[in-house]
Protein backbone atom coordinates (compact mmCIF):
# COMPACT_ATOMS: atom_id res chain seq x y z
CA UNK A 1 0.00 0.00 0.00
CA UNK A 2 2.83 2.38 0.86
CA UNK A 3 4.39 1.81 -2.58
CA UNK A 4 1.24 2.76 -4.50
CA UNK A 5 0.72 5.88 -2.36
CA UNK A 6 4.34 6.86 -3.00
CA UNK A 7 3.87 6.26 -6.74
CA UNK A 8 0.84 8.57 -6.82
CA UNK A 9 2.76 11.22 -4.84
CA UNK A 10 5.63 10.97 -7.34
CA UNK A 11 3.13 11.29 -10.22
CA UNK A 12 1.54 14.39 -8.69
CA UNK A 13 4.96 15.84 -7.84
CA UNK A 14 6.20 15.15 -11.36
CA UNK A 15 3.18 16.89 -12.90
CA UNK A 16 3.60 19.92 -10.60
CA UNK A 17 7.32 20.12 -11.42
CA UNK A 18 6.79 19.78 -15.16
CA UNK A 19 4.22 22.60 -15.18
CA UNK A 20 6.50 24.98 -13.27
CA UNK A 21 9.72 24.00 -15.05
CA UNK A 22 8.24 24.12 -18.57
CA UNK A 23 6.84 27.63 -18.08
CA UNK A 24 10.19 28.85 -16.72
CA UNK A 25 12.17 27.15 -19.49
CA UNK A 26 10.09 28.67 -22.28
CA UNK A 27 9.83 32.16 -20.78
CA UNK A 28 13.55 32.58 -20.12
CA UNK A 29 14.54 30.95 -23.42
CA UNK A 30 12.35 33.48 -25.24
CA UNK A 31 13.80 36.41 -23.26
CA UNK A 32 17.35 35.18 -23.87
CA UNK A 33 16.68 34.73 -27.59
CA UNK A 34 15.29 38.28 -27.81
CA UNK A 35 18.31 39.64 -25.94
CA UNK A 36 20.61 37.87 -28.41
CA UNK A 37 18.85 39.58 -31.32
CA UNK A 38 16.71 36.71 -32.56
CA UNK A 39 13.70 38.11 -34.42
CA UNK A 40 10.25 37.97 -32.79
CA UNK A 41 9.09 35.96 -35.83
CA UNK A 42 11.54 33.12 -35.09
CA UNK A 43 10.82 33.24 -31.36
CA UNK A 44 7.08 33.16 -31.98
CA UNK A 45 7.12 30.32 -34.49
CA UNK A 46 9.45 28.12 -32.42
CA UNK A 47 9.60 28.79 -28.68
CA UNK A 48 6.20 30.38 -28.23
CA UNK A 49 4.26 28.15 -30.62
CA UNK A 50 5.46 24.91 -29.03
CA UNK A 51 6.34 26.26 -25.60
CA UNK A 52 3.41 24.91 -23.61
CA UNK A 53 3.93 21.47 -25.18
CA UNK A 54 7.40 20.98 -23.73
CA UNK A 55 5.94 18.58 -21.16
CA UNK A 56 4.36 16.29 -23.79
CA UNK A 57 7.50 16.44 -25.96
CA UNK A 58 9.79 15.35 -23.13
CA UNK A 59 7.30 12.70 -22.00
CA UNK A 60 7.35 11.34 -25.55
CA UNK A 61 11.14 11.03 -25.61
CA UNK A 62 11.44 9.56 -22.10
CA UNK A 63 8.55 7.07 -22.46
CA UNK A 64 9.70 5.80 -25.87
CA UNK A 65 13.31 5.52 -24.69
CA UNK A 66 12.06 3.25 -21.88
CA UNK A 67 10.01 1.14 -24.30
CA UNK A 68 6.55 2.47 -23.39
CA UNK A 69 5.09 4.00 -26.55
CA UNK A 70 1.55 3.76 -25.16
CA UNK A 71 2.38 6.43 -22.57
CA UNK A 72 3.59 8.70 -25.39
CA UNK A 73 0.46 8.33 -27.53
CA UNK A 74 -1.95 8.28 -24.57
CA UNK A 75 -0.55 11.52 -23.14
CA UNK A 76 -0.51 13.35 -26.48
CA UNK A 77 -3.98 12.29 -27.70
CA UNK A 78 -5.39 12.81 -24.20
CA UNK A 79 -3.90 16.31 -24.15
CA UNK A 80 -5.65 17.04 -27.46
CA UNK A 81 -9.01 16.08 -26.03
CA UNK A 82 -8.39 17.78 -22.67
CA UNK A 83 -7.36 21.09 -24.21
CA UNK A 84 -10.15 21.25 -26.81
CA UNK A 85 -12.91 20.35 -24.34
CA UNK A 86 -11.98 20.76 -20.67
CA UNK A 87 -9.56 23.72 -21.02
CA UNK A 88 -11.66 25.42 -23.73
CA UNK A 89 -14.70 24.93 -21.51
CA UNK A 90 -13.14 26.25 -18.32
CA UNK A 91 -11.77 29.46 -19.87
CA UNK A 92 -15.10 31.30 -20.48
CA UNK A 93 -16.34 30.20 -17.05
CA UNK A 94 -13.23 31.67 -15.42
CA UNK A 95 -12.61 34.75 -17.57
CA UNK A 96 -15.87 35.47 -19.43
CA UNK A 97 -16.88 35.38 -23.10
CA UNK A 98 -14.10 34.75 -25.65
CA UNK A 99 -14.65 36.25 -29.11
CA UNK A 100 -13.25 34.39 -32.09
CA UNK A 101 -12.52 35.24 -35.74
CA UNK A 102 -14.36 32.68 -37.88
CA UNK A 103 -11.62 32.47 -40.52
CA UNK A 104 -8.94 31.81 -37.88
CA UNK A 105 -10.85 29.04 -36.13
CA UNK A 106 -11.67 27.35 -39.46
CA UNK A 107 -7.99 27.31 -40.49
CA UNK A 108 -6.79 26.18 -37.06
CA UNK A 109 -9.57 23.61 -36.72
CA UNK A 110 -8.89 22.14 -40.15
CA UNK A 111 -5.20 21.71 -39.29
CA UNK A 112 -6.08 19.97 -36.01
CA UNK A 113 -8.57 17.59 -37.64
CA UNK A 114 -6.09 16.74 -40.41
CA UNK A 115 -3.39 16.01 -37.84
CA UNK A 116 -5.77 13.67 -35.95
CA UNK A 117 -6.66 11.88 -39.19
CA UNK A 118 -2.95 11.38 -39.77
CA UNK A 119 -2.58 9.82 -36.30
CA UNK A 120 -5.52 7.50 -36.97
CA UNK A 121 -4.10 6.33 -40.30
CA UNK A 122 -0.81 5.45 -38.60
CA UNK A 123 -1.85 3.89 -35.27
CA UNK A 124 -4.52 1.63 -36.75
CA UNK A 125 -1.59 -0.54 -37.89
CA UNK A 126 -0.58 -1.07 -34.25
CA UNK A 127 2.86 0.48 -34.52
CA UNK A 128 4.56 3.71 -35.49
CA UNK A 129 7.57 3.22 -37.75
CA UNK A 130 10.44 5.68 -37.79
CA UNK A 131 9.39 6.78 -41.30
CA UNK A 132 5.81 7.43 -40.09
CA UNK A 133 7.16 9.38 -37.13
CA UNK A 134 9.44 11.50 -39.34
CA UNK A 135 6.43 12.30 -41.54
CA UNK A 136 4.39 13.30 -38.47
CA UNK A 137 7.11 15.59 -37.15
CA UNK A 138 7.77 17.04 -40.60
CA UNK A 139 4.10 17.82 -41.17
CA UNK A 140 4.26 20.25 -38.23
CA UNK A 141 6.16 22.67 -40.47
CA UNK A 142 3.17 22.95 -42.81
CA UNK A 143 0.76 23.45 -39.91
CA UNK A 144 2.97 26.09 -38.27
CA UNK A 145 3.12 27.99 -41.56
CA UNK A 146 -0.68 27.96 -41.79
CA UNK A 147 -1.09 28.86 -38.10
CA UNK A 148 1.40 31.71 -38.35
CA UNK A 149 -0.31 33.20 -41.37
CA UNK A 150 -3.67 32.97 -39.61
CA UNK A 151 -2.40 34.29 -36.25
CA UNK A 152 0.69 36.35 -37.03
CA UNK A 153 -0.41 39.32 -34.96
CA UNK A 154 -1.38 37.29 -31.89
CA UNK A 155 1.86 35.25 -31.95
CA UNK A 156 3.95 38.44 -32.01
CA UNK A 157 1.80 39.89 -29.20
CA UNK A 158 2.56 36.78 -27.15
CA UNK A 159 6.31 37.34 -27.63
CA UNK A 160 5.92 40.95 -26.51
CA UNK A 161 3.99 39.84 -23.42
CA UNK A 162 6.79 37.49 -22.40
CA UNK A 163 9.43 40.17 -22.89
CA UNK A 164 7.48 42.78 -20.87
CA UNK A 165 6.77 40.70 -17.78
CA UNK A 166 10.45 40.21 -16.85
CA UNK A 167 12.62 43.03 -15.49
CA UNK A 168 15.96 43.41 -17.33
CA UNK A 169 18.53 40.89 -16.09
CA UNK A 170 21.89 39.64 -17.45
CA UNK A 171 21.80 37.11 -20.30
CA UNK A 172 23.59 34.51 -18.17
CA UNK A 173 20.73 34.70 -15.64
CA UNK A 174 18.14 33.81 -18.29
CA UNK A 175 20.44 31.10 -19.67
CA UNK A 176 20.82 29.56 -16.21
CA UNK A 177 17.06 29.59 -15.51
CA UNK A 178 16.30 28.16 -18.97
CA UNK A 179 18.82 25.33 -18.49
CA UNK A 180 17.47 24.59 -15.01
CA UNK A 181 13.93 24.67 -16.43
CA UNK A 182 14.69 22.13 -19.14
CA UNK A 183 16.54 20.02 -16.59
CA UNK A 184 13.46 20.14 -14.36
CA UNK A 185 11.22 19.09 -17.27
CA UNK A 186 13.49 16.12 -18.00
CA UNK A 187 13.48 15.00 -14.36
CA UNK A 188 9.71 15.49 -14.08
CA UNK A 189 9.08 13.49 -17.27
CA UNK A 190 11.13 10.60 -15.90
CA UNK A 191 9.17 10.76 -12.61
CA UNK A 192 5.84 10.75 -14.44
CA UNK A 193 6.69 7.87 -16.78
CA UNK A 194 8.14 5.68 -14.04
CA UNK A 195 5.17 6.30 -11.73
CA UNK A 196 2.69 5.50 -14.53
CA UNK A 197 4.52 2.24 -15.26
CA UNK A 198 4.36 1.24 -11.57
CA UNK A 199 0.72 2.32 -11.05
CA UNK A 200 -0.32 0.50 -14.22
CA UNK A 201 1.35 -2.71 -13.06
CA UNK A 202 0.11 -2.46 -9.47
CA UNK A 203 -3.54 -1.65 -10.27
CA UNK A 204 -3.68 -3.73 -13.46
CA UNK A 205 -4.87 -0.70 -15.44
CA UNK A 206 -3.32 -0.24 -18.87
CA UNK A 207 -0.73 2.56 -18.97
CA UNK A 208 -2.44 4.02 -22.05
CA UNK A 209 -5.61 4.65 -20.02
CA UNK A 210 -3.70 6.26 -17.14
CA UNK A 211 -1.79 8.48 -19.57
CA UNK A 212 -4.91 9.46 -21.51
CA UNK A 213 -7.08 10.35 -18.52
CA UNK A 214 -4.64 11.43 -15.78
CA UNK A 215 -1.25 12.45 -17.19
CA UNK A 216 -2.86 14.36 -20.07
CA UNK A 217 -4.78 16.59 -17.66
CA UNK A 218 -1.59 17.44 -15.79
CA UNK A 219 0.45 18.21 -18.91
CA UNK A 220 -2.41 20.39 -20.25
CA UNK A 221 -2.43 22.72 -17.23
CA UNK A 222 0.29 25.04 -18.64
CA UNK A 223 -2.17 25.98 -21.42
CA UNK A 224 -4.80 26.89 -18.85
CA UNK A 225 -2.38 29.09 -16.88
CA UNK A 226 -1.02 30.88 -19.97
CA UNK A 227 -4.44 31.43 -21.54
CA UNK A 228 -6.12 32.75 -18.39
CA UNK A 229 -3.40 35.41 -18.25
CA UNK A 230 -3.81 36.22 -21.97
CA UNK A 231 -7.60 36.52 -21.70
CA UNK A 232 -7.42 38.77 -18.64
CA UNK A 233 -5.23 41.10 -20.71
CA UNK A 234 -7.83 41.02 -23.50
CA UNK A 235 -5.80 38.93 -25.96
CA UNK A 236 -8.52 36.53 -27.12
CA UNK A 237 -6.74 35.40 -30.30
CA UNK A 238 -3.60 34.53 -28.34
CA UNK A 239 -5.61 32.15 -26.17
CA UNK A 240 -7.39 30.52 -29.12
CA UNK A 241 -4.22 30.17 -31.16
CA UNK A 242 -2.33 28.78 -28.17
CA UNK A 243 -4.85 26.04 -27.39
CA UNK A 244 -5.46 24.85 -30.94
CA UNK A 245 -1.82 25.29 -31.91
CA UNK A 246 -0.85 23.23 -28.87
CA UNK A 247 -3.21 20.46 -29.97
CA UNK A 248 -1.62 20.41 -33.42
CA UNK A 249 1.86 20.19 -31.87
CA UNK A 250 0.61 17.31 -29.68
CA UNK A 251 -0.71 15.50 -32.76
CA UNK A 252 2.55 15.80 -34.66
CA UNK A 253 5.78 16.67 -32.82
CA UNK A 254 4.80 15.46 -29.34
CA UNK A 255 3.82 11.99 -30.54
CA UNK A 256 6.40 11.70 -33.30
CA UNK A 257 9.63 12.92 -31.69
CA UNK A 258 9.97 9.99 -29.30
CA UNK A 259 9.02 7.54 -32.05
CA UNK A 260 11.64 8.99 -34.41
CA UNK A 261 14.32 8.22 -31.84
CA UNK A 262 12.86 5.01 -30.39
CA UNK A 263 10.06 3.46 -32.53
CA UNK A 264 7.50 1.63 -30.38
CA UNK A 265 4.38 -0.49 -30.77
CA UNK A 266 1.05 1.06 -29.75
CA UNK A 267 -2.05 -0.69 -28.37
CA UNK A 268 -4.34 0.02 -31.34
CA UNK A 269 -7.45 -1.37 -29.60
CA UNK A 270 -7.10 1.37 -26.97
CA UNK A 271 -5.69 4.17 -29.12
CA UNK A 272 -8.16 4.03 -32.02
CA UNK A 273 -11.31 4.73 -29.94
CA UNK A 274 -9.61 7.68 -28.22
CA UNK A 275 -8.50 9.20 -31.51
CA UNK A 276 -11.98 8.74 -33.04
CA UNK A 277 -13.67 10.30 -30.00
CA UNK A 278 -11.18 13.20 -30.05
CA UNK A 279 -11.94 13.69 -33.76
CA UNK A 280 -15.69 13.79 -33.06
CA UNK A 281 -15.26 16.17 -30.13
CA UNK A 282 -12.96 18.40 -32.20
CA UNK A 283 -15.49 18.63 -35.02
CA UNK A 284 -18.28 19.58 -32.58
CA UNK A 285 -16.10 22.21 -30.85
CA UNK A 286 -14.88 23.85 -34.05
CA UNK A 287 -18.30 23.78 -35.73
CA UNK A 288 -19.94 25.38 -32.68
CA UNK A 289 -17.25 28.04 -32.27
CA UNK A 290 -17.15 28.89 -36.00
CA UNK A 291 -20.95 29.22 -36.21
CA UNK A 292 -21.29 31.35 -33.05
CA UNK A 293 -17.93 33.20 -33.29
CA UNK A 294 -17.60 33.18 -29.51
CA UNK A 295 -17.12 30.85 -26.58
CA UNK A 296 -19.41 31.70 -23.68
CA UNK A 297 -20.40 29.83 -20.52
CA UNK A 298 -23.08 27.86 -22.38
CA UNK A 299 -20.51 26.61 -24.89
CA UNK A 300 -18.09 26.02 -22.03
CA UNK A 301 -20.53 23.67 -20.31
CA UNK A 302 -21.04 21.76 -23.58
CA UNK A 303 -17.28 21.38 -24.05
CA UNK A 304 -16.72 20.21 -20.47
CA UNK A 305 -19.58 17.72 -20.89
CA UNK A 306 -17.87 16.37 -24.01
CA UNK A 307 -14.75 15.76 -21.95
CA UNK A 308 -16.51 13.83 -19.19
CA UNK A 309 -18.65 11.91 -21.69
CA UNK A 310 -15.40 10.44 -22.97
CA UNK A 311 -15.14 8.48 -19.71
CA UNK A 312 -18.54 6.92 -20.35
CA UNK A 313 -18.14 6.15 -24.05
CA UNK A 314 -14.53 5.01 -23.98
CA UNK A 315 -14.84 2.77 -20.94
CA UNK A 316 -18.06 1.30 -22.38
CA UNK A 317 -16.21 0.58 -25.62
CA UNK A 318 -13.22 -1.00 -23.89
CA UNK A 319 -15.40 -3.15 -21.62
Amino acid sequence: MFQIILAFLILVGGIALIIYASLKAVKHSAILAAALGVSPLIIGVTLVSIGTDISEIFNSIISCSLGHGNIDVGDSVGSDLTQLTLIFGLLPIITGVIFVHRKDIIILGSCEILSLLLIYSIIEKGSITRLNAIFMVGSLGIYIWLIYNANKESILQRVEMIERIEAPKPKRYHLLIAVLGFGGVTLASFMIVQSVIFISSFLQIHEYIISFFIVAVGTSLPELAVDINALRLGHHQIAIGDIVGSCIVDSTLSIGIGQVLFPQAVEASLAIPTVLYTLLASFIVFALVASRRKIDKKAGIIFISLYFLSYVFLFAFWI
